[in-house]
């Protein structure tokens, strides 16, 4: 495959990616308003989870490979670069978007911060010991994460 003919088909798999992405924002938020959930909450969970998806992918390929530092360097990766989009969101917008940003959104940062740090702390203790094939950092992140979800409905919106 040409160059130009490689170009082409990353270009539409890049503009199809957008197009469905967009489609599948609009309709989870009428399907779950429609159900009373919240647009903050559906964020929290079925589009974080849908935009997870590569990552998960990733994460599985790589660990049947036996490649354990590319899922976790995906994963990790992508988490400090999503800060950078707050730059780009500003210069799109023209002006600061954190301080006009949701107590939900400051909330769930803290959230995602959070989980973060408890795998870092895996990873610099590496511990041995598994219970239902997972570390204890594993399931602490399941329990945090569960926790900060529910805990959504405190927040002020």
């Amino acid at each position: 495959m040409g160059l130009a003919r490689a170009g082409l088909v990353f270009v539409v798999g890049a503009v199809v990616t957008l197009v469905a992405g967009v489609l599948a924002t609009l309709s989870g938020e009428e399907l779950f308003g429609r159900l009373g959930m919240s647009g903050v909450v559906f964020g929290a969970t079925v589009l974080a989870a849908a935009t997870a998806l590569p990552e998960v992918t990733t994460g599985l390929a790589s660990t049947r490979l036996g490649d354990y530092q590319l899922a976790v360097s995906d994963i990790l990766g992508g988490n400090a670069f999503l800060p950078v989009l707050f730059l780009l969101a500003t210069i799109l917008s023209g002006e600061a978007v954190l301080p006009r940003a949701h107590h939900s959104d400051i909330y769930l940062t803290g959230l995602g911060g959070m989980l973060t740090v408890v795998y870092l702390v895996g990873l610099v203790f590496r511990p041995q010991r598994q219970w239902l094939r997972m570390g204890p950092d594993s399931i602490v992140v399941l329990v945090l994460y569960a926790v900060g979800i529910a805990g959504l409905a405190l927040v002020p919106s």
